[in-house]
């Protein structure tokens, strides 16, 4: 069967969209987490000027190695040109499409204490496709207050503000005790994808990503290492004085 031109095209977009979610759902996470830095450093390449780039140059400007590098972007179907590298902004469209950020994204912030001040203050969420549309708080002293044009709302609005702004992503930045209430009411106005930075574990059904970020356990990962290399030292002075016996060994 021949289809008209304009059928055709559609076809293949269908076909395309298809082709990039089953990939999109065979990808490691860790491959999701490098591609969102490859992104940006293509962003930035493609503001410089650049046509191409080398699978070296890419990956040193993003700190893994080429094969780990030409590994990843197999999996959003780029293998890149033998002698030339990638297209830069080619690329760049490949792991937006992956990324999903071809498609509108709505950020809903709750909680505007001061990490949500900071967090809705921070311009970089529109630049990158995920502007922040909605804001929520019970602090009668924060509820009705408007920042970067957007009203902050109260918390009972959240399910009926959500649905109404097509909210696809929502950040919660409350104190522990109130998260899991209003990551509740998100789901509930058909959030899909939740951004937790409260310190607790929220439950949610199994259709629902969570991904969560604690500053305070960063930290002790880091102090962790801190500590762990300050022993490393002192064993390695150790061992050189007891190997000199306290003493200083001249050459002969």
């Amino acid at each position: 069967m021949t289809l008209p031109p304009h059928a055709g095209s559609s076809a293949r977009a269908g076909g395309a969209a298809r082709t990039a979610a089953k990939l999109a759902r065979s990808i490691p996470e860790a491959t999701v987490a490098r591609l969102a830095v490859y992104l940006r450093i293509l962003g930035e390449l493609a503001e410089q000027g650049a046509d191409t780039v080398s699978s070296e140059e890419l990956a040193a400007a993003t700190g893994v190695n080429s094969a780990k590098l030409r590994k990843d972007l197999s999996y959003v179907g780029s293998y890149g040109i033998r002698g030339v590298g990638y297209e830069v902004v080619s690329l760049h469209r490949q792991i937006e499409r992956t990324l999903g950020l071809d498609q509108k994204q709505a950020v809903a912030l709750v909680g505007v204490g001061n990490l949500g001040q900071a967090l809705a203050g921070y311009g970089g969420f529109g630049v990158r496709g995920f502007p922040v549309t909605a804001m929520f708080d019970v602090d009668p002293h924060i509820v009705g207050i408007r920042i970067n044009d957007i009203v902050v709302d109260h918390v009972r609005d959240i399910s009926s503000i959500c649905a109404a702004r097509g909210v696809t992503i929502g950040m919660i930045a409350t104190p522990g005790p109130a998260a899991q209430a209003v990551c509740d009411q998100l789901v509930e106005a058909g959030v899909e994808c939740i951004l937790n930075f409260a310190p607790v574990v929220l439950q949610v059904p199994e259709r629902v990503e969570v991904r969560k970020v604690d500053l305070a356990v960063e930290l002790q990962i880091l102090a962790f290492h801190v500590a762990r290399r300050r022993v490393a030292s002192t064993d390695g002075a150790e061992s050189v004085q007891a190997g000199t016996n306290g003493s200083v060994v001249l050459p002969r």
